[in-house]
């Protein structure tokens, strides 16, 4: 009888501790999964250049453990896909990196995205532009000289490398090839001109950001390449915040990133001067830089 009453009293605590631990496993805080697709960023840059694309994204992350109370997974990848395959993460929570590559592969990826904030740069600058290049000895002096070259572009997903460049070049009136033929990288791209015949009339578009990079890391030589045209201003680094996330909890990453001013250290950890701005900033410099051209 002794032994069934303390099995009894054995069972009745066990019961009352299992409400605690189930009440603590839903309590615990997910991790947030940081995907980062900066071409500044120090994974997917070479540290050719001083101070520049050497961004320490892990540095952020550590910021947005301390403000949202929760741990912080990151990945790198140059496309969402090959972020993704990281086993660092589990999803795309949070996902950094240039505008039109973000939206390209999350539409991709059947991910829904908002984008909520932009990155500036060291000068404050939040857009990007594709600039068209010659080799120097080149007799083109503008866009409108392009007429019959052959020209190298950037794949579709990048705004500044596709789709500005071409709007620029059809407004004087260059008529674009049958056949585009692009290059993943701008270093690619550069490489691939400066290999063609002398003799063969060809041009190739570069994004602005990459434009130092080409050079310090030895892709071309000081003087090799010459710019003929530049392209409208697009969106740079943007970040974006998955849809699925509650709107707390998309409102509190939000305000973890504009409260990044309030740190120096991390604001050069990002080479930026003033962090993340509201994207009505970026669109309202996209506006007036239209109403220039």
């Amino acid at each position: 009888m002794q032994r069934l009453l303390n099995a009894g009293l054995v069972l009745c605590g066990l019961m009352f501790l299992l409400p605690l631990h189930s009440s603590a496993a839903e309590t615990e805080k997910q991790p947030l999964n940081l995907i980062v697709m900066d071409p500044l960023a120090a994974p997917l840059a070479c540290d050719c250049v001083k101070g520049y694309a050497q961004r320490k994204y892990e540095k952020l992350a550590e910021h947005l453990e301390t403000e949202l109370d929760r741990p912080v997974n990151v990945s790198w990848g140059a496309s969402l896909e090959i972020a993704l395959k990281e086993k660092t993460v589990a999803g795309a929570d949070l996902i950094i990196g240039k505008d039109s590559v973000v939206r390209y592969d999350s539409a991709k990826a059947k991910i829904d995205v908002q984008p909520v904030a932009c990155l500036a740069g060291k000068d404050g600058g939040v857009t990007q532009s594709g600039l068209i290049v010659v080799r120097a000895k080149d007799a083109a002096q503008s866009v409108g000289d392009l007429k019959g070259y052959r020209l190298f572009f950037g794949p579709k997903e990048n705004e500044e490398k596709y789709a500005a460049p071409m709007k620029l070049l059809q407004a004087a009136n260059v008529t674009l090839p049958e056949k585009i033929e692009t290059y993943p990288a701008c270093s690619d791209a550069a490489t691939a001109l400066l290999e063609l015949d002398k003799d063969i009339q060809a041009a190739a578009v570069i994004s602005s950001y990459a434009e130092p990079l080409l050079e310090g890391c030895g892709s071309v030589k000081k003087g090799d390449l010459r710019v003929v045209g530049e392209s409208e201003s697009v969106p740079f680094v943007t970040a974006f915040v998955n849809q699925e996330l509650s709107t707390a909890e998309q409102d509190q990453i939000k305000q973890a990133l504009f409260d990044m001013i309030d740190h120096p250290e991390l604001l050069r950890s990002l080479e930026t001067s003033i962090g993340f701005l509201e994207i009505e900033e970026q669109q309202a410099v996209l506006g007036s830089s239209k109403k220039k051209e």
